[in-house]
């Protein structure tokens, strides 16, 4: 294996190793979006597109230079003449190989690259996800516990309203006793007072015939005495 396919190899081994790394199912994603937001990676963040882009280029000319080396040790000149010497049928066989080889490799490489990036580009957006679902949820729990301080304080609200009109209920119902009562006594009064009036009247009427009598009697005395005076006055 020559130094290009060495290196390829174990790029594709390094890849299978991160990859699996990645795939790892009791790391969360929000971990490893801890570990992406290090300083090296922010270091070299500027050189990593054009290091994706390059590796995908390297990869692809690898990839068709195993298709050219595979079509061409599997054509019919190659077999035409490892059908005359033996020895020539051995090292196209050899090659053709070390070709599919190269060809398997360089592909394999190339898809897992691709796939690598994928994997960290939806653990970056799941971790995003994750974090605004986190935020969403403290937000609705948060919303959920004041929609339910608001009910009860509704339900506070309104059983207080409920309590006052009850007690105003309760009140409007004395005070109309109360004012019954009022009505009565005030009826008793007025009928006391007419009563009295009454009662003032006949008395009234009674010192108005009194004193009539009295000036009756008056004038009775007073003529009596005049009567009695010239009888007196022939005696003497």
């Amino acid at each position: 294996m020559t130094l290009q396919w060495t290196a390829v190899a174990l790029f594709l081994y390094a890849e299978i190793a991160v990859n699996l790394i990645l795939c790892i199912p009791f790391i969360s994603a929000r971990r490893w979006r801890s570990v992406f937001s290090w300083r090296i990676w922010n270091w070299l963040s500027p050189y990593w597109n054009k290091c994706f882009f390059t590796m995908i280029m390297v990869l692809i000319v690898l990839f068709l230079d195993a298709v050219r080396e595979v079509h061409k040790y599997s054509g019919p000149e190659p077999m035409q003449d490892a059908k005359v010497n033996p020895n020539v049928y051995d090292n196209v066989h050899m090659k053709l190989f070390r070709a599919q080889r190269n060809l398997y490799i360089s592909g394999f490489s190339l898809f897992l690259w691709l796939i690598m990036r994928r994997i960290v580009t939806l653990l970056n957006q799941l971790a995003v996800t994750v974090e605004s679902s986190a935020g969403l949820q403290a937000q609705m729990d948060g919303a959920v516990k004041a929609a339910k301080r608001h009910q009860d304080d509704n339900l506070k609200l309104t059983k207080a309203l409920l309590d006052e009109e009850k007690s105003m209920s309760v009140k409007k119902q004395q005070v109309k006793l109360e004012a019954e009562k009022l009505a009565d006594q005030v009826k008793g009064a007025e009928e006391a007072v007419r009563k009295s009036h009454a009662e003032v009247e006949a008395m009234r009427r009674q010192a108005k015939g009194l004193a009539q009598e009295y000036d009756r009697l008056l004038s009775e005395h007073i003529q009596l005495q005049n009567l009695q005076s010239p009888a007196d006055k022939k005696d003497q």
